[in-house]
């Protein structure tokens, strides 16, 4: 075994986030869906319909890689897409009843994943949110992170579940 203890922060938080994305993707490839579907899915249950452009840019990801997963999530019946009536160039896209049964499952799964794991931690999610807070701000031009915020959940106070995963 490696002596995490000498390796750098950024190591362990990417060798972590790795893990964690491998153990989710391990487990959820029994309802037929991955994390990053997870994370789409619960998006839309807790905002309604958006258009793709919407969701990538909630989800911090480009476009592309929103329309795949997308595909993959419209193909096995979880979301539906329909023209914007707004603008004919987009979809409007909808979690579909199918969609909401798979992040009942996530749900389940996730509480299996993270028990006893320590992954539930209040202390270690506030750990969590201030490095993306302080990191994302200037990326996402978010602004300045208070130190009142600092236990407070990124987007949805007290959220839990696929969704409370996602910042806003």
């Amino acid at each position: 075994m490696p002596d995490l203890d000498q390796w750098p922060t950024g190591r362990l938080l990417t060798t972590a986030a790795r893990l964690v994305e491998h153990a989710w993707n391990e487990r959820l490839v029994d309802i037929g869906v991955t994390h990053a579907g997870v994370i789409a899915l619960g998006v839309l249950a807790d905002q309604g319909a958006m258009t793709q452009a919407s969701l990538a840019q909630i989800v911090r990801v480009q476009a592309q890689t929103m329309g795949k997963t997308l595909s993959r999530l419209e193909s096995r019946g979880h979301v539906t897409r329909v023209r914007n009536d707004l603008d004919r160039r987009s979809h409007m896209v909808s979690i579909a009843p199918g969609g909401r049964h798979v992040l009942e499952a996530a749900d389940d799964i996730e509480r299996t994943l993270v028990a006893g794991g320590g992954l539930v931690s209040d202390e270690l999610r506030g750990h969590l949110q201030v490095v993306i807070r302080e990191l994302g701000a200037p990326r996402w031009n978010w602004p300045a992170a208070s130190p009142s915020a600092e236990g407070s959940s990124l987007e949805n106070p007290g959220a839990s579940g696929p969704a409370a995963t996602v910042p806003g």
